[in-house]
């Protein structure tokens, strides 16, 4: 992939039911348009992550639709709603096999084929803190997971009773109730490790990269402190995670790892080896501070920089036009994907849907041309080498006057390669910004006049150079929430 490489992720199931309806016929992975395909390419998607390929869970799909706060929001989202569209959550995964409702394998392994011909990479799911509920290793393998005799009487929820009489315990974030259709793993099992390195070995065969749930869960001292009243084997010297990275590696090194990670773990978890970790310190400051807050996270360590998955949408968090409102989502958009890192996009953030439903749910496809509009025409623009070639930096800029503070609500960063020079500037604000553009490290080109375009309005100007380095530099003024992307060339 390239640098700051672009990564959209698809719902598997709403994919298939897209085409399967358009085409009027049962549609596999083997199946999906090619014109769709050349399309992620168009827009400059270096990945697609296919979200819930694996063969899902019976008792996962029984217990959402049963739900009583699935139902309950469904309810108010969506009144009309029908039970029947409710299904398994897509992390309590019953086994590592291909959906055969999918096409199973073969039909997976076509669409990476097509994928990959047109440069654009593949990647799938992994959770290994736990797996559904039913998974039938509970059977083969019950010693993968955590299990009691006896219960107290306050673990009931936590744990659920085998067949035989024997209790394992639900997996669960320590800050949250646990999830009730899924089994906890034993990750102090050295059998265990040795069961998800095995799996983890064989989707390095059937895809380019894997998007890890959770990871925080899986690191040692949160699962001790998590777990450590249910535990009998001792905790391990080392991680799970640098030996599997490294094991996998060594086979394929451009294989990607990607960290869910959360609670400030995200450089810890870099170490380890993921090749990028979302950022969700970045999400939360877009979302809650203003632009001086923002562009303080942006100040941290390069290297952690450029190896964090940038967002403002995926599955777990509100549509942005509804977290963020229309006008500040799309300056969200621009802070969020013009800085360096890799960059996620969901689909349902592309077509502009307002509603985030639990991901049992499988709604129809809600589309806003307003907001496709914005994407085609933003993603045209940081498709552009610069912005995956170039070097990143923040950039300074002047008030007007001694008695405009507005500029303090401006973020500013530009991007060098080359002759190419990308100026970006975002009033993160809903009131009028004013400063001033100080261009006083152009090169010189021995001309009086420099040529630049408005990326985004596509408006083309000449100027003299000699405006941009006097007096402060070019008076420039943004509406609130309005982006330009100024690009030169020398």
């Amino acid at each position: 992939m390239r640098k700051n490489p672009h990564i959209l992720e698809v719902n598997a199931q709403l994919w298939l039911n897209k085409f399967s309806k358009e085409l009027g016929k049962k549609i596999t992975l083997a199946d999906v348009p090619q014109s769709y395909l050349e399309e992620i390419k168009y827009f400059g998607f270096d990945a697609l992550w296919l979200m819930g390929v694996w063969q899902q869970s019976p008792k996962s799909a029984e217990i959402a639709r049963n739900h009583p706060d699935i139902l309950n929001y469904l309810a108010k989202v969506k009144p009309d709603f029908d039970k029947k569209d409710i299904g398994p959550s897509l992390y309590a995964i019953y086994d590592y096999k291909v959906n055969p409702d999918f096409g199973g394998e073969a039909a997976l392994l076509s669409l990476k084929k097509r994928l990959n011909a047109l440069g654009v990479k593949l990647i799938l799911d992994f959770a290994g803190n736990h797996m559904s509920c039913d998974t039938p290793y509970l059977k083969t393998n019950p010693e993968y997971f955590i299990s009691k005799t006896n219960i107290r009487p306050e673990d009931e929820g936590a744990f659920f009773k085998d067949p035989n009489g024997k209790y394992f315990a639900h997996g669960r974030d320590p800050h949250f109730y646990s999830w009730s259709d899924t089994a906890q793993l034993n990750l102090f099992n050295p059998k265990t490790r040795e069961f998800l390195l095995d799996i983890l070995k064989y989707l390095s065969t059937i895809c380019d990269g894997l998007r890890c749930d959770m990871v925080m869960l899986m690191l040692n001292k949160i699962f001790a402190e998590t777990w450590k009243a249910y535990l009998d084997t001792p905790q391990p010297q080392d991680e799970f995670w640098p030996n599997a990275i490294r094991e996998i590696k060594e086979k394929n090194n451009y294989f990607t790892f990607l960290a869910e990670v959360y609670w400030g773990l995200d450089w810890e978890v870099q170490e380890m080896g993921f090749d990028y970790t979302y950022d969700k310190t970045l999400y939360d400051r877009l979302l809650l501070s203003n632009a001086q807050d923002i562009q303080g996270h942006l100040n941290a360590e390069h290297l952690y920089q450029k190896r964090s998955l940038r967002f403002i949408s995926n599955h777990d968090e509100e549509m942005p036009i509804k977290a963020f409102g229309e006008a500040k989502s799309r300056a969200a958009a621009a802070a969020c994907y013009t800085i360096e890192g890799a960059r996620l996009f969901t689909l349902k953030q592309i077509y502009g849907a307002t509603v985030r439903y639990p991901i049992q749910y499988i709604p129809k496809e809600e589309r806003n041309s307003k907001v496709v509009a914005f994407y085609e025409n933003f993603l045209r623009v940081i498709n552009d080498p610069c912005f995956h070639g170039g070097q990143w930096s923040l950039k300074p800029i002047n008030a007007i006057n001694k008695d405009d503070g507005s500029y303090k609500n401006i973020l500013a960063w530009l991007w060098w390669q080359s002759t190419c020079c990308k100026f970006v500037f975002i009033n993160y604000s809903d009131k009028p910004a004013n400063f001033k553009i100080n261009a006083d490290k152009f090169p010189k080109t021995g001309k009086e006049q420099i040529r630049f375009t408005e990326e985004l309005s596509h408006i083309t100007k000449e100027l003299p150079i000699s405006v941009f380095k006097q007096d402060g530099g070019l008076p420039v003024s943004l509406k609130p929430f309005e982006t330009r992307i100024y690009s030169f060339e020398f």
